[in-house]
């Protein structure tokens, strides 16, 4: 079975992160820098809450907010999914369905470890199973004559 942490290992377990007292401009450049559509919100080492590009667009710019000064607390989620390294993927896949989230902070003893998108999800499992398929084909096809 298939864990968050075989995709971690794959992926790496860096995650950009910002203050809760950030300015939302500065979150969104740093996010932009990275080409991150998503940012946890970490108070110390300590995980407070989420921001997504999402967010910046429902709850700033839509509601004419930009340039006001307005602070990553003010906007992030603070109701947050989150996993083991242990979990299975197709828990992952089917918390981030039903809960219409891409994204999933990885928790270890309660300490971030990481993060995982359904993106990451979608490209460990194909490159699993195409790494099955050549395996299945070469012992179809044998050692040769």
């Amino acid at each position: 079975m298939s864990t968050v942490s075989k995709v971690l290992e794959k992926k790496g377990t860096d995650i950009l992160s910002v203050s809760p007292d950030a300015v939302i401009f500065d979150a969104i450049e740093k996010m932009a820098e990275r080409s991150a559509g998503t940012a946890l919100v970490m108070d110390g080492d300590q995980l407070v809450g989420i921001i997504s590009e999402r967010d910046f667009i429902r709850k700033i710019y839509l509601k004419k907010k930009c340039g006001q000064g307005v602070t990553v607390k003010e906007i992030m989620s603070t109701t947050l999914t989150t996993v083991t390294p242990d979990e299975q993927l197709e828990n992952c896949m089917n918390a981030m369905t039903s809960k219409r989230i891409r994204h999933l902070p990885v928790l270890e003893d309660g300490k971030v470890v990481g993060i995982l998108s359904i993106g990451d999800i979608v490209k460990y499992l194909v490159d699993e199973k195409d790494f099955e398929i050549k395996n299945l084909q070469s012992y179809i096809s044998g050692p040769g004559l």
